[in-house]
């Protein structure tokens, strides 16, 4: 068994860095943000004795007399704000999420019959993804900011990490090595990759860094620092893995540095960067400085993030070379700060399990003192490491749920693995198990799952899922509603119960580039999203008014499109391989000149799913008409080409008004058209030739600079009625088969 407890002397440290006066002022900011003038019938105090030296905890209950509803006491701001949730979702029938909230409180507040208590079954709650910050964060102001702290400390999340703005201070540590501005230019990405360039995969594609990057990004840190730890969250700051820029070459031509390989179909032009070695005089030199720097300016709760090798091989399988890596980036750390703890991504030993044997893993863990790392169990609720790695050799580790890669859209959830995993873990022999952790790539999309995570934060045991999702309707909508609640058990058990090896990666014939082999497999049952789809739609009379019922009537609708799409698609490909032009001609005109503009139309509807809202969000940022141009190409790549010459292409695709339209359907058509082609003039179809005619059309939509609108248009219910009426009965007919 680690040493964990060393884990709970640093949180109280954290902890009682503002004391519980601050902790209790900030939460009771968030109430009145939250709750507005009913806030003052809720009593919020902070008192880290109630945790008894063990984990987050809180307590309800009704004080005598009628001004306070209910006093709610947390161990520490979070601990409040999450009671305070308990309270609000529980006995007000409330609810909080990405797409919106539903603060509909009774008059008066219900008083508790009896006192409640609740203790978290783990020291962390842990949120974020490095990949999160370019995926989701990117072009957030402080407003947005807030909203997202104020859902972290009510879902119960306390510890995150504080990444933003860490390129200002890399420019003033490599200036200070001697490094020309030219030269630190040449190394920082785009904005909208700046994760990946953090990572060591990645540098100069869509850069450089304007100076205004740097000062807005600097302002917006200080104040999510300032105000996590003020509700009492630990913040993880970053750390030098080993990579840096070829600049540090030039200044020190002696230097032990490797060129590692290239990333992910990126070559050396953007990729290929400068890896330290471990033993190398330079790399404590470096690792220090930039940290010292950090905690100069922000301060420190002693946990710092650091990813060496992620998706890259080491230059050596030897475990005393790996050993003597993780040792090094440890130390560079302890040199700053002598209470240094390493969080550590483990996504790379389930990406690369040739490599990462069980020697190899146990070498680089065991590089640092047990207990000075707290390892990220990635993706747990689909390929758990802790099983094969002996709870990770006895490092501490936080099972994730990661769920979502590249911030895609489409219905996905391992809801029976989420609800059951965490439990096991905890029961594995001698488990290191210190918390739970949402990972995802990118957020905003399927709401349901990551409310039930938070929840099971907090839980013993696992939940009744169809009796939790039918409450969960309520209180998202704010009615009960007999065929809303239908609709999401459906839901429950197709889309949302992925089972075995799931990887929630949208590879959906709608969002990729065409083909003829393209996959249309799915994890469940189509009619199941269908007959939800009918379902919602009955409700709408009801619920209409409901935000949220708007939003998953639009996200439901779409994933009903989507598996029509796939319908279409083998009509074509059917269709061409039997010679049938007609039929080709046909099923390509519905999807071409319909369907996909239909599905445009209903997207435009919502404002959570615009591309001018991404786009807009982008060029806000910029304090140049120059700047603005270099983020919108930013946001526009990203999303599709990923890359100079779609290297990663469509990883990060989504689904958005104007984007269905302008991009994806456009492929389509030149698809269909060349597939008639084909068949007129009798030449076979060459997907190559193909390929490259349609990649103009992809680099085109990059560079079209039209501007889409931020402001939704048109009446969700009325457009998802029309598509309903228009497709449901011939997909109910052919079901998984498609269209004849």
């Amino acid at each position: 068994m680690a040493p964990v407890p060393l884990l709970m002397v640093l949180a109280a440290a954290a902890a009682a860095a503002l004391g519980d006066a601050g902790q209790e002022a900030a939460v009771r900011e968030l109430a009145r943000r939250l709750l507005g003038p009913s806030a003052a019938a809720v009593e919020l105090s902070v008192e880290a004795a109630l945790a008894a030296g063990g984990t987050d905890t809180y307590r309800l209950r009704s004080p005598p007399g009628g001004a306070v509803a209910v006093a709610v006491t947390g161990s520490s701001g979070v601990a409040a704000a999450a009671g305070l949730y308990r309270y609000l979702r529980d006995f007000c029938g409330c609810h909080l999420s990405w797409s919106g909230r539903q603060l509909r409180l009774p008059d008066p507040l219900p008083r508790l019959r009896a006192e409640i208590r609740a203790s978290a079954p783990g020291r962390y709650r842990y949120y974020q993804n490095v990949c999160t910050q370019s995926y989701s964060y990117v072009w957030w102001d402080w407003e947005r900011w807030e909203r997202e702290i104020d859902w972290m400390a009510l879902s119960g999340i306390n510890l995150a990490l504080a990444f933003v703005g860490q390129e200002a201070t890399w420019q003033r540590v490599y200036r200070s090595l001697g490094l020309n501005q030219s030269e630190i230019d040449a190394y920082f990405t785009g904005p909208a990759f700046l994760a990946w360039n953090r990572m060591g995969n990645l540098h100069s594609w869509a850069g450089p860094l304007p100076p205004s990057w740097h000062l807005k990004q600097l302002y917006l840190q200080y104040r999510i620092v300032e105000r996590m730890r003020s509700l009492g969250m630990t913040t993880v700051l970053p750390a030098f893995a080993g990579h840096v820029p070829q600049g540090v070459l030039r200044v020190f031509p002696r230097v032990n540095a490797t060129r590692l390989g290239g990333w992910s179909h990126f070559d050396c032009t953007y990729s290929c960067t400068y890896l330290l070695d471990p033993e190398d005089p330079m790399f404590q030199v470096i690792g220090t400085l930039f940290l010292k720097e950090l905690i100069k300016e922000f301060g420190t709760d002693h946990i710092y993030s650091a990813d060496t090798f992620n998706e890259m091989t080491p230059l050596s399988s030897d475990p005393a070379y790996l050993s003597r890596v993780s040792n090094a980036v440890f130390r560079s750390m302890t040199g700053a700060d002598p209470e240094a703890l390493w969080l550590m991504q483990g996504w790379l030993f389930q990406h690369q399990p040739d490599f990462w044997q069980p020697a190899q893993v146990r070498a680089l863990l065991r590089g640092v003192p047990l207990g000075r790392m707290i390892v990220l169990d990635l993706f747990a609720e689909s390929k758990p490491v802790y099983q094969w790695t002996e709870s990770f050799y006895g490092q501490p580790f936080i099972w994730c749920m990661l769920h979502n890669f590249g911030g895609n859209h489409g219905l996905f959830g391992a809801v029976e693995a989420i609800n059951h995993g965490p439990f096991a873990a905890r029961r594995f022999p001698n488990s290191t198990m210190v918390g739970t952790g949402l990972v995802p790539e990118g957020i905003e999309q399927n709401d349901m799952v990551y409310e039930l995570m938070n929840e099971l934060g907090w839980r013993q045991e696992p939940l009744n899922l169809p009796s939790w999702v039918t409450h969960y309707a309520e209180r998202r909508y704010g009615a009960s509603n007999a065929a809303a609640a239908s609709a999401w058990r459906l839901l429950l058990r197709s889309v949302y119960n992925c089972t075995g090896v799931c990887v929630n990666h949208n590879h959906s014939p709608l969002v990729r580039r065409p083909s003829l082999h393209m996959d249309t497999e799915l994890w469940y049952n189509a009619s199941d999203v269908y007959e939800a789809w009918r379902l919602l739609l009955s409700a709408g009379a009801e619920l209409g008014s409901s935000p949220a019922f708007r939003y998953d009537l639009v996200d439901v609708t779409r994933q009903a499109a989507q598996q029509l799409v796939s319908n279409y698609y083998q009509s074509i490909r059917g269709a061409f391989q039997s010679h049938a032009l007609p039929e080709l001609l046909t099923a390509g005109g519905v999807l071409v000149y319909d369907l996909l503009p239909e599905l445009d139309s209903l997207l435009s509807s919502h404002s959570l799913f615009l591309l001018g809202r991404w786009l807009e969000s982008a060029r806000a940022v910029a304090t140049s008409d120059q700047e603005a141009e270099q983020y919108e190409l930013n946001a526009r790549n990203q999303v599709t080409l990923w890359g100079p010459s779609g290297n990663i292409l469509d990883y990060a695709n989504k689904q958005l008004g104007g984007l269905v339209l302008d991009y994806y359907s456009v492929r389509w058509s030149l698809f269909v058209s060349a597939l008639v082609e084909s068949l007129n003039s009798g030449s076979p179809f060459h997907q190559d030739q193909f390929n490259q005619a349609v990649f103009q059309v992809e680099r085109g939509f990059v560079y079209n600079k039209k501007r889409y609108p931020a402001v939704p248009v048109g009446d969700t219910l009325e457009i998802s009625r029309k598509l309903f009426l228009k497709y449901y009965p011939s997909a109910l007919r052919h079901g998984r088969a498609g269209p004849a």
